[in-house]
């Protein structure tokens, strides 16, 4: 069986080429083309059938991943799976399984059993709990372990997997030797850089990165190259420890897909407006146009209990710029495990910001909704704004909690509503 990247090097329309291309409206040809060269990838392991299969990269509509998953304080599997219906029910694209607490293994599988959507997940998490049940810490973890998580979760079925591959004592030391307010932000970075300090050893993703593309591309595993040296702070971002990151990744990209492995880059992270642009050039540069996934990124660091704001006029500049795949911010973000509304509100802000920056590529039929909305808003048809709404059930509550003395108008403006105003001068 050949993985995607291989179909398309090859000319074969593959089942999931097939699909996407009449999903998206784009020909066959557009996609293999874009797949043979790494700038789209279709995240699906080739052991798992997927409903809502999709597409990441140049050219398509602006992805949306939502991450759930349990930590050790909140562990509750049907919260997990609640989040998960929600993400699906909203528009998110993909969903990512997080989880370090409780039984990692048995809640990815319920996950993976439950999602119509692609399923991504970040091996280092159960290698590290794994390891602090064995031997009582995650440090005494080794390269055997943490290749044999990543070989279950392909057996289990995982499309995209999250690999820190970049976070090298190299790279590291750029951090200890720059002048980060926050030095590593990133779990499964803090993880590893921790595991090298205390073992005097190499990253074993890194170390062992090519027995894990045998793994990858006997499954078609996406590989997800993980920033675990992102910035937290805006006033860290875009600096010598994050691009020498970026630059290996870049390699590592390509190592990648001469394997026949897909590639998707993680990038930040905390970034301010006026540097998004070029964290996004730099990404397409360095790495080969391969598709760029942001976390956000956020563009303020004080927007607690609205950092999915935040994360929203971030992305929708990034995609704008050619970013292809937002990963949810949720307003707990920084306070607390999201709670179902938290992954809701998170969910249609990412949504949001995606349709914005589709606006701007020109993707096709992104203007049509915003037309078909204006226009049902001139005609004051209520049924169909709510319809059109990327929340109708909010949109709904909102107009039944209004009682306007006027059927055809809101409580804004009631008779003084300007759109009928203007129709009525113009019968006049």
């Amino acid at each position: 069986m050949m993985t995607q990247l291989e179909s398309a090097l090859k000319n074969k329309t593959s089942q999931e080429i097939a699909a996407v291309a009449e999903i998206e409206g784009v020909s066959r040809n557009f996609l293999k083309k874009n797949i043979a060269c790494g700038r789209i990838v279709i995240p699906k392991n080739n052991k798992r059938a997927i409903k809502k299969i999709c597409a990441i990269g140049y050219g398509l509509r602006t992805k949306i991943n939502a991450n759930i998953g349990t930590s050790s304080d909140e562990a509750d599997i049907s919260d997990e799976l609640e989040k998960l219906r929600v993400a699906v029910d909203y528009g998110a694209d993909t969903v990512m399984d997080l989880s370090i607490g409780q039984d990692i293994p048995g809640i990815r599988r319920a996950v993976l059993k439950e999602s119509t959507l692609p399923v991504g997940t970040v091996p280092i998490y159960q290698a590290a709990q794994e390891a602090t049940r064995r031997k009582g810490t995650f440090l005494e973890m080794t390269a055997d372990c943490l290749l044999g998580v990543i070989q279950e979760q392909a057996e289990d079925g995982v499309d995209f997997m999250t690999i820190h591959a970049g976070v090298t004592r190299k790279t590291v030391s750029l951090v200890r030797k720059g002048k980060r307010i926050l030095d590593i932000v990133s779990r499964g970075g803090a993880i590893l850089t921790s595991w090298m300090a205390h073992q005097k050893k190499e990253n074993p993703l890194y170390e062992c990165f090519d027995k894990i593309l045998e793994i990858a591309y006997n499954y078609d595993i996406t590989l997800s190259l993980g920033d675990g040296l992102r910035p937290g702070s805006i006033l860290d971002a875009t600096d010598a420890a994050q691009l020498s990151e970026l630059r290996l990744l870049g390699k590592l990209a390509r190592r990648a897909q001469e394997k026949k492995v897909q590639v998707i880059i993680e990038g930040p992270g905390h970034v301010p407006l006026q540097q998004i642009k070029r964290n996004v050039e730099l990404e397409k540069r360095i790495c080969n146009d391969a598709p760029f996934y942001v976390l956000g990124p956020l563009v303020t660091d004080v927007a607690s209990t609205r950092d999915h704001i935040s994360a929203a006029i971030g992305g929708a500049l990034a995609a704008s710029y050619g970013a292809d795949f937002l990963c949810v911010v949720s307003p707990a973000e920084h306070l607390r495990h999201p709670s179902v509304e938290d992954i809701k509100e998170g969910v249609i802000a990412s949504r949001i910001a995606g349709h914005c920056a589709d606006i701007v590529k020109g993707v096709r039929g992104a203007i049509d909704w915003d037309k078909q909305m204006s226009i049902a808003r001139k005609k004051r048809n209520w049924d169909t704004q709510i319809a059109l709404s990327i929340d109708p059930q909010k949109a709904k509550e909102y107009r039944a909690a209004s009682k306007p003395h006027l059927s055809d108008v809101c409580t804004m403006c009631s008779e003084y509503c300007s759109i009928k105003l203007i129709e009525e001068c113009a019968r006049a």
